[in-house]
């Protein structure tokens, strides 16, 4: 911990808001990146039995069949970079929209997901995903943090008018040798009207890294996150945590049409600890979503708007 705090220290005394001319350049360029994929019944199937909503342990296994309706979220295990690993950065990391070093750690702090038209399984899709802003943060406190939002659209094709699905996500990457440890609080949490709690393995983390073809090894690599992140174990994915908290959503309420959800990442979720996943109505169509731990800290929060 004394190495670690003087390594902060030394980079807090190298930093100032104008040190890093490459991230300047990086942040005046555009940025695009098309991926195509087919929505395969058999990689949905890997989905259901990694998910524990579905996996057949708390009700029978329905298995996906062509022309089903993707199930809310589900477009998470498609559209993602297949790069040889020569091409990763340091940490297992893809480097598509990740800014210059030393800003290489990236963390997953949020996002929003809108349902315009059905996915359906066994069609091909197509994600055009451009950078929508980058913000710096944190620069003149010797903590510099560089927040990228993506926008995202899933059509059928990419020259196709509508979008199926509209999202945007946000990662926040920290410079080497920084780091964020301070438990968010979150007050006023509405009594909850529905729940489920899971605990998310390494099993779990392995099967959701290899389908989404995620090398971080933050999720994979316990040495690597407590030595080089300073965790105290490996750490949950962050659209996991999201994916499963819309399926507590659609677990308890099989018929629920969701147009949009707003989310956002606020503490770590830690593997081989339950995670309880909860959920109240505001009115008929409005629910909030929070995801904690056993303590009572909240790793995520969202908001579901319902047709």
């Amino acid at each position: 911990m004394q190495a670690a705090s003087e390594s902060e220290a030394a980079i807090r005394r190298t930093i100032s808001t104008d040190s890093f001319p490459a991230l300047d350049h990086w942040i005046s360029q555009d940025k695009q990146l098309v991926l195509r994929d087919s929505y395969h019944p058999g990689h949905i199937s890997d989905l259901y039995v990694t998910l524990p909503t579905r996996d057949g342990t708390r009700h029978a296994y329905v298995a996906p069949k062509i022309g089903d309706s993707l199930g809310f979220g589900h477009h998470l295990a498609f559209f993602h970079p297949r790069l040889p690993e020569v091409s990763l950065r340091p940490d297992g990391t893809d480097a598509h929209f990740c800014p210059p070093e030393p800003f290489i750690r990236r963390m997953w702090a949020g996002g929003r997901m809108e349902w315009h038209r059905p996915v359906r399984v066994g069609e091909d899709g197509c994600s055009i995903a451009t950078v929508h802003s980058v913000e710096k943060k944190g620069f003149d406190r010797g903590t510099p943090m560089v927040f990228v939002k993506q926008y995202i659209e899933i059509k059928d094709h990419a020259q196709s008018p509508l979008p199926n699905i509209i999202e945007e996500r946000t990662h926040v990457y920290l410079a080497l040798g920084t780091s964020i440890r301070a438990v968010r609080k979150v007050d006023s949490l509405p009594r909850p009207t529905f729940s489920l709690t899971y605990t998310p393995s390494f099993t779990t983390l392995f099967r959701f890294s290899a389908l989404t073809f995620n090398g971080h090894y933050i999720h994979l690599d316990r040495d690597y996150a407590q030595h080089s992140e300073g965790y105290p174990e490996r750490l949950v994915h962050g659209p996991l945590t999201a994916l499963m908290l819309l399926e507590t959503l659609a677990f308890h309420y099989p018929n629920v049409r969701m147009r949009s959800f707003d989310y956002r990442a606020l503490n770590p979720v830690v593997v081989d600890r339950p995670c309880i996943l909860r959920g109240a109505w505001e009115d008929g169509k409005k629910v909030f979503l929070w995801a904690e731990d056993e303590q009572g800290i909240v790793g995520m929060t969202g908001k579901v708007l319902c047709d």
